[in-house]
């Protein structure tokens, strides 16, 4: 038996998500894991926003340091699996970094989606792990209304537990606009 996660994503999502790692870690110094993890959500939150349609389409849980894929968790907390062909970790001084070990294929990408990931990187790849965080968590964020909702925010917050199944919904992003929930329930339905 592998130590993969079990993983839903095709070969196109796969690509997509590997690709966006590359792109980022290119484009980020010193990114780790966590600082990493907080800019998918962040891209898939900005798309939504922006369009009604996600980014990568993951799956993120109410976890203590925020929203996470759980399956990339995993992947990238140890000799990446999923990532494989796509990246690697390097450490230095005792600290790990994802690396890319292949080049950005952007077949996966329409033009919006790389304006997205460089608008991404310009406004939040020079924060810190723990800024994003901070973000990710800020009041009303989507992340801290499922935790409320789950009454799992202070469970969370006294670092009494560390992790929930809660799945965040993120229709919560775009439910003042019509146009845009239409959007995203016909693109969950087809994906």
């Amino acid at each position: 038996m592998s130590n993969v996660p079990y993983t839903k994503y095709n070969k196109t999502q796969l690509e997509k998500i590997g690709n966006t790692v590359v792109y980022l870690s290119d484009n980020i110094p010193q990114l780790s894991k966590t600082k990493l993890l907080k800019l998918l959500y962040i891209l898939d939150e900005i798309s939504i926003k922006k369009t009604g349609i996600p980014f990568l389409n993951l799956k993120y849980k109410v976890w203590k340091f925020g929203p996470v894929s759980e399956e990339l968790f995993i992947d990238l907390s140890s000799e990446p699996k999923l990532l494989e062909g796509y990246i690697e970790k390097n450490s230095e001084d005792g600290v790990n970094f994802v690396v890319s070990k292949s080049v950005f294929n952007d077949d996966e990408f329409s033009d919006n989606d790389i304006e997205l990931m460089d608008y991404t990187i310009a406004n939040f790849g020079n924060k810190s792990a723990k800024e994003l965080i901070s973000y990710t968590h800020r009041t009303n964020s989507p992340w801290h209304n499922t935790a409320k909702q789950s009454e799992v925010l202070e469970l969370l917050e006294k670092e009494i537990i560390n992790n929930t199944e809660y799945v965040i919904d993120m229709s919560q992003l775009i439910s003042h606009d019509e146009r845009k929930k239409s959007i995203y329930t016909e693109f969950l339905e087809s994906h």
